[in-house]
């Protein structure tokens, strides 16, 4: 299995209409491509801004072209994107998952 990382940074003011904004976008997108395991969304404050971080999970390499396309290590935006992040970072990073919990259990905003 795969993790695919991908992080961005939103003014705090509009985080939590950008996270609507990655539900209907990205987040979607996940989960509408075949291969796609779920994704995890952390949130992080500080000082003004919010640092959103998307863990998103594959069956493999091939799965992530599916989402990504064939340079799977460049970060994929859409059109809004700039109207909310503070930059758009170029890269994403993969790994390989070597062992992970059997079930999570949490509270999630969704």
């Amino acid at each position: 299995m795969i993790a695919r990382i991908w992080h961005g940074v939103t003014p705090s003011v509009g985080a939590d209409e950008y996270f609507n904004y990655l539900n209907r976008t990205g987040i979607s997108d996940y989960r509408a491509t075949a291969g796609n395991k779920g994704v995890l969304v952390l949130r992080r404050l500080d000082e003004g801004k919010t640092h959103f971080l998307l863990i998103s999970l594959w069956e493999s390499l091939a799965a992530v072209q599916q989402f990504a396309g064939t340079e799977i290590e460049k970060a994929r935006y859409y059109p809004e994107d700039e109207n909310y992040l503070l930059e758009l970072e170029p890269q994403v990073q993969h790994y390989e998952i070597l062992t992970a919990p059997s079930e999570a259990k949490c509270d999630v905003r969704s």
